[in-house]
């Protein structure tokens, strides 16, 4: 009975440290992506930033779940006004910008990338994965741009969708290289969900 209540103890402390180490994960992230957020070239709708970077590469070490759980802690930081989006700024007026599409379709992205690498950690996988959440966000962030602005829907996707795709294929190979030389040295990441 005794050896029965210690191995309950020890398992319970283990969920224990498991779970403060995925809850810090998850805010790293939510962090790199609002340093991310300030590396910025302005540009007309939406500027060039380093976001997504961090939403591929959070998502790929995080996995599905908590992938999307550091971007929608990230939104709420900027919902309640903290200086996390481009240009240091926050507020709810972001979602009903021009950048709000993609904003709000970051959890989207990094449930799909994260449920896809945990399943399928190799590096063709992890640019696939990669790749399917890019274009989600910039589908998501096109789409919104037409209903709400430009209705348009060749504008949007030119300038919505594809203007974005030379810089974001250096950010998707950057990333998956990252995380594929992690992979590589670590067979589970303490950052995982068990999902």
């Amino acid at each position: 009975m005794d050896t029965a209540f210690k191995t309950i103890v020890a398992s319970l402390e283990h969920t224990q440290t498991t779970v403060r180490a995925q809850l810090l994960w998850i805010a790293f992230f939510a962090g790199l992506t609002a340093l991310g957020a300030q590396v910025e070239i302005p540009h007309v709708p939406v500027p060039y930033t380093l976001q997504t970077f961090f939403v591929l590469l959070g998502a790929a070490f995080l996995g599905g779940r908590n992938g999307s759980l550091s971007q929608i802690l990230y939104l709420v930081l900027g919902l309640v006004g903290l200086p996390v989006f481009a240009g240091g700024s926050g507020g709810s007026s972001w979602f009903l910008g021009a950048s709000g599409g993609y904003l709000l379709s970051f959890p989207l992205g990094a449930l799909v990338i994260g449920y896809i690498v945990q399943r399928r950690s190799n590096y063709f996988w992890t640019l696939a994965a990669m790749f399917l959440g890019l274009v989600i966000i910039f589908a998501c962030g096109a789409a919104f741009l037409n209903i709400f602005f430009l209705h348009d829907i060749k504008e949007s996707i030119a300038s919505g969708f594809l203007i974005f795709s030379w810089w974001d294929l250096l950010k998707l190979t950057a990333a998956a290289a990252i995380y594929n030389q992690f992979a590589k040295r670590y067979r589970k990441l303490p950052a995982q969900d068990n999902a």
